[in-house]
């Protein structure tokens, strides 16, 4: 089973398509506001829904060949920039290697960078691992807004329709998605990095050290859904960049 792709304001004439690719613990409505605002002025955009593959294990390859049939599904044509909100990043390379239209950028929004062959838990802090473990059940982890104290997800999504229905799409991912390696698949073309949140600082740091283009905001991980205009400016500056001319 699988949920179809949004497809915004889709102009195949256009010279590159901007694939929003939302986090693993997350639904496709904590981007759709952002895809709504880059197509306003007839950009084409896809928005996969990709929550069906979260749900067992092994979730890379899972949700690697979704998104491939997704997008080989959806009617757009010629080039694509895909962009990876937090955990989809470090999947961008093998997302693009799985797809047969051509790829010309990635951009994180963000977002974790790859780091092939390595899981999530082989870098995160050890007490950031048994917590996760202490609170998931059955194998799965709890769904990624009962990870925070409820007030702070209403500070960075205050429109209460909006944020039932992120809470709402948010899956339930098992925890051995923290253990499997990522995929070893490279990437030699160029990238672009998008920081939201304070939380990310050291992976956009990282990217201007590779000599990426990037874009800063003072604004919060959720920025795209509650401020998907203030978004959309620079992440269309970036997808424009690595586009090709």
């Amino acid at each position: 089973m699988s949920f179809p792709a949004d497809i915004i304001h889709v102009m195949v004439s256009a010279p590159t398509t901007t694939v929003l690719v939302h986090s693993p613990y997350l639904g496709p409505a904590s981007l759709r506001p952002l895809a709504g605002a880059l197509a306003a002025p007839g950009r084409p955009v896809l928005l996969p829904d990709l929550r069906v593959t979260v749900n067992a294990a092994p979730v890379h390859q899972r949700l690697i060949g979704a998104f491939a049939d997704a997008v080989g599904d959806s009617p757009v044509e010629g080039d694509l920039v895909l962009v990876g909100h937090s955990g989809a990043g470090p999947l961008l390379p093998a997302f693009a290697d799985a797809l047969e239209s051509p790829v010309t950028g990635l951009v994180f929004l963000d977002a974790e960078l790859p780091t092939p062959g390595r899981s999530w838990r082989d870098d995160a802090p050890a007490e950031r691992m048994a917590h996760l473990r202490a609170i998931a059940r059955d194998g799965l982890m709890p769904r990624w807004d009962r990870w925070f104290a409820p007030e702070a997800l209403s500070a960075m999504v205050p429109d209460v329709r909006l944020l039932e229905e992120i809470v709402g799409e948010a899956p339930e991912v098992p925890l051995a998605f923290l253990k499997e390696p990522r995929p070893t698949v490279g990437w030699a073309g160029p990238c672009g990095y998008l920081r939201l949140s304070g939380a990310y600082g050291d992976a956009c740091a990282e990217a201007r050290g590779l000599g990426w283009p990037v874009r800063e905001l003072d604004a919060h991980h959720l920025a795209a859904a509650s401020a998907p205009e203030r978004v959309a400016g620079p992440l269309a500056e970036l997808v424009a960049a690595l586009s090709r001319p």
